[in-house]
């Protein structure tokens, strides 16, 4: 995968992100990196964020690549997605404290498998309060943590693939194949409302962005051994 791989010309990363890691965070690590092994300032920029609550696929570009992320950010999406039935959160994820609990036993497999048939296909879906998306001139989660009442309006979105893996008490395991856009913390959060439990996203994975797959990916510190190891054989004298 990384043959050939010049970061200071142009290349297309594919990392795979850690929990706790923001999407800036990588950008910011690959760039800083760059900058100390060429001497200079070379563009890095991704293709889609990731919560940081997440882990999985996160495709940078490198140098005139960077021109290529818009194209790659509209590609489809592919996640593995842990909802926790019986418990509701602000974010709809593990990001802020469970707000509500309600019985989920009664739920079974045939019950959810009725459910998330309606999830597949075109869906207007109304994105999560604590997004990035602007309301009233502000990131609705700078309002969402202050407090205040949030109601962004839907937007279109395609679930092409929605797939049970497992089913472990109130555990529940999706692959998910989607259009860009698509908040899978607001998938939880529709699934558990149609359930009569309610849920939240207690864990996400991307696997794949369009034709790039996380199987080929690098974590950030091995990309950070790679470009050093890039370094030394771009520096290496001729003949040497």
């Amino acid at each position: 995968m990384t043959a050939g791989l010049d970061p200071e010309a142009g290349a297309i990363l594919l990392v795979d992100k850690p929990v706790g890691w923001t999407s800036f965070n990588v950008v910011a690590k690959v760039r800083a990196a760059l900058r100390a092994l060429t001497g200079h300032r070379v563009k890095v920029g991704h293709a889609g964020t990731l919560d940081p609550l997440a882990s999985g696929l996160l495709v940078l570009g490198t140098g005139k690549c960077t021109k290529l992320l818009p194209g790659l950010t509209d590609e489809d999406k592919h996640y593995i997605a842990t909802l926790c039935l019986g418990k509701e959160t602000p974010s709809h994820d593990a990001e802020t404290e469970v707000q509500r609990e309600r019985p989920w036993a009664h739920i079974d497999q045939a019950a959810l498998q009725a459910v998330l048939r309606r999830y597949t296909g075109p869906l207007l879906q109304r994105p999560p309060s604590f997004s990035a998306k602007r309301f009233q001139g502000e990131r609705a989660y700078h309002l969402a943590r202050a407090g205040e009442a949030v109601e962004l309006p839907p937007v279109p979105v395609v679930v092409h693939a929605l797939h049970l893996l497992a089913m472990d008490g109130p555990q529940v395991v999706l692959d998910v194949r989607c259009s860009k856009g698509t908040y899978i913390r607001a998938l939880a959060r529709d699934i558990g409302q149609d359930l009569g439990c309610g849920a939240h996203l207690a864990a996400l994975r991307r696997t794949a962005s369009g034709q790039f797959s996380v199987e080929d990916a690098r974590t950030p510190e091995q990309w950070s051994k790679w470009l050093d190891l890039w370094a030394a054989g771009r520096n290496k004298p001729e003949g040497a």
